[in-house]
């Protein structure tokens, strides 16, 4: 049976890695009745986190979706990793998702990951709740937790602003005086505590005792003052002081957060079964259905420059957006979120990126990362695992043939980090090949090319503990016999200044004389979208068609590498002019014209090498903070801020990535284990001499 669209709730649980996010979707599984028993992170017995390395090393690795029934709605909830390295797994579940609730612990605050999959939500203008966890902390503060949130993240003068619609009862662990008991509801203005002996099923509701009700006041308060300009209604009851109905503050709230004017913020202690159920209710009745986002946008594929808008609507025609691919032996699941119309199993569907038809053979609703309930069908707004799509990968659109539409994509950050490895024997070779062609379906931000001279493959992701965690599948999952080497580093390169040359075809092929002339300006860019930017301002030196050629064979050159080999990035190159001859002038005698002007701009422009610059965070007691930074300069890093976070000091700084490797067993030694470190890839920026000397 279709689920209702106004019942359902697409939703992203988002955060920096050990905020919570595994340990809050398994109370809320069981809470929802979808499991019998809570799973542990520490033991490996999460739902969501059920691949063997994700149960070895206690984190999400891949993101899982999961069902569950809440009150009068259907959760499809994906549980996202919090590791920088699996950014592609937050990135690809944001651009399919209708809201999000994201993780704080109350402990470290605001950490870096968590600006990330913040300007992640932004970017795809997803509503969110905040939930500051972890109350029970040595250390915790929800009020400190709050203002870095307004700072970090809420600053900018068009950004929604947090709504604080609980406030904790104490903070830290239960031996302290002051510590976490519960919290104050401020649209009921009631004590919630959640009874341990239940696991949190039982919460005991009280009236707010007196040693807390002016504060409590003071909070409502700024809450209704808040909202008010969001509700005439609302502004004239606080004007007459009359009673404000409580479902007219949770109405106003709803409004405000769909529009993404507020987020509202919630706290508690999942792992001590404290407030999870506000989230689910607030999950209910204040991120979006469906039927409250904007219809979805996509291009007609036969008329390039037209918009075609597509309203959650089973009448519609059918389109959904491939977002992750499950691969197997047995054939791929590709998980789909239905954007409008409805899909029958055993239907034809469209690939209009691809150019090809495909079949659906069967729907599956999807449970962690397994079919749960095979569906004759699937309506608007929900998610489904479909089998028997051949040809798409994440980011296609599949639709109705006769009504094609082209949803945009999913954009991944390049990769950074390189490994190579081989196979042991040549009977590994073929089985290798596969596997890595399997892994780069499910995989957006994994590569692998295979080297003809060497017989090593060279694999690129986004950090060691991503190339760790492939290297381990291959040997463990797919018991590959592969020999595996050190990771290096992905440079690119770029020009250093602009110059203007002429490349020209004179020779004799084939007994035909050939001849032609292009004149090129190469110079370096900074702001572009595309690692080479290519135009003209040729104006008619050169027909319209030998003109295609030369901008065809540019695009083509471009994506060759420069002169270390690296890919070019930061370069523009314009066509300026050149020279044709009746009866001399091809297009193979354009197309090596071009490349001779494309090499001799690049000697002549003078090559610079870039690394990659990480964006790097380190947490650690104020004792090792003097070791840290020494042992930052060494790696070349520039310090840009420090800032005290409770009883820990927090170092800011940009790093070549060359320079963290085995950072994180190095940074262990500084600090007896007491630090913590999160880096994110930032920018591109020239290397030291010595490198580009080593290439040489």
């Amino acid at each position: 049976m279709a689920r209702k669209i106004e019942n359902l709730r697409n939703i992203g649980i988002i955060a920096h890695i050990d905020a919570g996010k595994t340990t809050l979707t398994e109370r809320m599984l069981y809470y929802c009745g979808a499991t019998h028993r809570m799973g542990d992170v520490d033991k490996g017995t999460t739902t969501t986190d059920d691949d063997p390395e994700e149960q070895e090393r206690g984190i999400t690795i891949y993101s899982a979706c999961v069902t569950m029934s809440w009150s009068d709605v259907v959760i499809n909830l994906i549980d996202t990793p919090g590791h920088v390295d699996f950014t592609a797994e937050v990135e690809r579940s944001l651009r399919v998702l209708d809201g999000g609730v994201v993780v704080f612990s109350a402990r470290e605050g605001v950490e870096a990951q968590s600006e990330t999959v913040w300007r992640q939500a932004d970017r795809y203008g997803v509503p969110r709740i905040a939930f500051i966890n972890k109350m029970d902390r040595e250390g915790a503060s929800f009020y400190g937790t709050l203002e870095q949130i307004m700072e970090r993240l809420t600053s900018a003068p068009d950004s929604a602003q947090p709504l604080v619609l609980q406030i904790p009862i104490g903070a830290g662990p239960p031996h302290q005086e002051d510590a976490f008991r519960g919290v104050i509801d401020l649209i009921t203005m009631k004590k919630l505590v959640f009874e341990a002996e239940s696991r949190g099923s039982e919460i005991e509701v009280s009236d707010i005792p007196d040693e807390l009700r002016e504060q409590a006041d003071q909070w409502r308060s700024k809450l209704l003052e808040q909202i008010y300009e969001y509700s005439d209604e609302l502004m004239l009851l606080g004007l007459e002081e009359a009673p404000i109905p409580e479902k007219l503050i949770r109405k106003v709230v709803r409004q405000a957060t769909v529009h993404r004017y507020v987020i509202p913020v919630f706290c508690g202690s999942a792992l001590d079964y404290a407030g999870v159920q506000p989230i689910l209710d607030a999950v209910e009745a204040y991120l979006p259905s469906p039927l409250d986002v904007p219809p979805v946008e996509g291009e007609d594929p036969r008329k390039k420059d037209k918009t075609i808008r597509r309203k959650p609507d089973v009448k519609e025609p059918f389109c959904g957006l491939v977002f992750k691919i499950l691969s197997s032996k047995h054939g791929d699941l590709s998980w789909v979120r239905v954007y409008s119309g409805k899909l029958k199993a055993s239907t034809r569907v469209f690939n209009p990126g691809k150019k090809e038809k495909e079949n659906a053979a069967q729907l599956w609703h999807i449970h962690a990362s397994k079919k749960e309930e095979q569906v004759p069908e699937v309506e608007a707004g929900d998610i489904v695992g479909i089998i028997g799509l051949r040809h798409s990968v994440t980011g296609d659109t599949i639709c109705e043939t006769q009504h094609p539409i082209l949803l945009e994509s999913i954009t991944f950050p390049e990769t950074v980090i390189s490994m190579a490895i081989e196979p042991e024997s040549s009977g590994e070779r073929k089985k290798l090949a596969e596997t890595l062609e399997m892994m780069k379906r499910q995989d957006p931000t994994f590569r692998a090319i295979e080297s003809e001279d060497t017989g090593q493959t060279l694999i690129s992701g986004m950090g060691e503990l991503h190339l760790e965690v492939i290297k381990h599948k291959l040997l463990r999952d797919f018991n590959l016999d592969v020999k595996v080497h050190n990771p290096r580093v992905s440079y690119r390169e770029s020009v250093q200044k602009a110059v203007e040359v002429e490349g020209e075809c004179h020779r004799q092929i084939g007994g035909e004389q050939l001849f032609a002339k292009v004149r090129l300006r190469m110079e370096p860019i900074e702001d572009a979208t595309d690692p080479v930017t290519i135009g003209s301002a040729a104006g008619e030196e050169i027909s319209p068609l030998m003109l295609a050629i030369v901008l065809e064979e540019l695009k083509v050159i471009g994506e060759g590498g420069g002169i270390y080999g690296n890919p070019l990035m930061k370069i523009k190159v314009t066509v300026t002019g050149g020279e044709l001859r009746e009866g001399e002038t091809t297009d193979v005698a354009m197309r090596i014209a071009t490349s001779n002007a494309f090499d001799k701009a690049l000697r002549e422009a003078g090559m610079v090498l870039l690394e990659p610059i990480m964006r790097l965070e380190v947490t650690t007691p104020e004792e090792h903070l003097g070791d840290f930074i020494g042992d930052l300069q060494q790696r070349r890093a520039i310090i840009t801020k420090t800032t005290n976070r409770g009883d820990m000091t927090v170092i800011e700084g940009e790093v070549p990535l060359a320079s963290l490797f085995g950072y994180s067993s190095a940074m262990r030694g500084l600090s007896q284990g007491r630090a913590t470190c999160a880096m994110e890839p930032l920018k591109y920026g020239p290397a030291p001499p010595e490198v580009a000397d080593g290439m040489i």
